[in-house]
């Protein structure tokens, strides 16, 4: 989800420095980063803001539960987004597109949990989503990751993805 930007704008510019220091290895202090924006950006705050910190902050989580409480928050607010708030952060984007990102992310912490109905409900949510994807490297990622999350789905098998964002070991 991650382009460059249309226009300056801090929130973005300082999520941005903590999801580089989270994949840099420094996942405390990207958590620490991520929570303090999110407590002055609020619940009601700009949902492309909430959206961006709340997907990113997910992936800081190894435990499947906490990182389900954000994405949760991350779906929540992009169903609050329109495609001219994003386009006003970078032309380029439309909402359509983190749709398929948004949804396997649910789908694989249910798998995680053991929900496989409901990370059925979502990988499926996610591939009818990926026509919004680019053919890009970006869009074969997220297309290669539902299919590596359908199949563990069906294979009921609740381990990590060697493949999926997360703390640096």
């Amino acid at each position: 989800m991650m382009t460059a930007p249309t226009s300056s704008d801090p929130i973005m510019d300082a999520i941005g420095e903590a999801v580089t220091a989270g994949r840099a290895g420094d996942t405390t202090a990207a958590r620490a980063q991520l929570l303090s924006l999110w407590a002055s950006i609020g619940v009601n705050g700009d949902p492309l803001h909430r959206c961006t910190l709340a997907h990113y902050l997910a992936d800081l989580y190894d435990d499947p539960a906490q990182a389900l409480a954000w994405d949760v928050r991350a779906l929540d607010a992009a169903d609050a987004l329109t495609d001219q708030r994003v386009q006003e952060h970078h032309a380029g984007l439309r909402i359509a597109g983190f749709y398929p990102s948004l949804h396997l992310n649910l789908a694989d912490n249910y798998r995680r949990l053991g929900s496989f109905a409901a990370a059925r409900t979502q990988i499926t949510a996610a591939r009818e989503c990926s026509s919004a994807l680019a053919q890009d490297p970006y869009g074969d990622l997220i297309r290669t990751a539902i299919d590596e999350v359908d199949e563990a789905i069906a294979k009921h098998d609740s381990t990590p993805r060697a493949s999926a964002p997360g703390p640096a070991a």
